[in-house]
Order: C-alpha cells, then structure tokens, then sequence
C-alpha cells in the first residue's frame, strides 16, 4: 500500500506545475486590458483617496482599469494593482467601507448579476488614482 502511495505521489505535483500561472503572459494580459480603456491624459500626480460623495459616476473600462467621474468634471482612472475576474463584463463594482473616501488600497468588488439577483463576485484591490483628461480622437 506504502509502495503504490508513493508511485502516486508525483501525479498531483505535476499537475499543479501544470496549472501554476506564466508571469509573462499575466503581465501581457494586464497591458491588453490596460489598453482597452480610451485613451486619455495625464493631468498630474497620483492621489491615493478620493472622496466618494464627489463621484457622479463610475466607469469600468475593462478588468483593470475603472474610471471614476466626478462632480465638477474631474476624472480619476484608476488601474487595479491585479485582473479583476469578469469586472470587464459585469461593468459594476461595490465596495464597503466607514468613511467618505475611496483609498489605495480598497477592495472593491464585482456586481454580478445571477439568476436575476445581485451577488458580490471577486474583490480587487484598487491602484493610484490618476487625474486624467479624457483624449479625442
């Protein structure tokens, strides 16, 4: 029994070297999703809060980035620190927290829709928030 355990053995630990993930190629999913969002520019240094009573509106842009508009005009995209699973399709976010600020580095997460009621999905950590301007084309 001993003998056919240890023949075993292995198996699992090739399959999980199997699945462990390629750096490489999350590092050029995260581009492809940064690169999804319209282009925009840069107006000024990173902040790391915002206040969350100023946001009008918020835009996902795809996994990883999500735009959040404010009153007044001012818009803030922020790239998540890591893909945030199904966030470019649901389009939604809901996060909890005590104070009127959206701070590095928050979890925010996915609003799903299933079944016709709305379930929190995968939680992501928010980046810098960067002013920007959006750019036309």
């Amino acid at each position: 029994m001993t003998l056919r355990f240890l023949a075993l053995a292995p198996l699992p630990l090739l399959a999980l070297a199997a699945c462990a993930p390629d750096p490489t190629a999350d590092a050029a999913r995260s581009q492809a999703e940064i690169a999804k969002a319209p282009a925009a520019r840069v107006l000024g240094a990173s902040e790391s809060c915002i206040n969350r009573s100023q946001v009008r509106n918020t835009v996902v842009r795809s996994d990883q980035v999500i735009d959040f508009e404010m009153q007044g005009g001012k818009v803030y995209r922020n790239t998540l620190q890591s893909r945030c699973p199904s966030l470019g399709i649901e389009r939604a976010i809901t996060y909890e927290t005590s104070i009127d600020q959206l701070c590095t580095p928050q979890i925010v997460y996915v609003l799903q829709t299933i079944g016709g009621n709305l379930q929190r999905g995968a939680g992501c950590s928010l980046g810098a928030f960067v002013p920007v301007e959006y750019v036309k084309e």
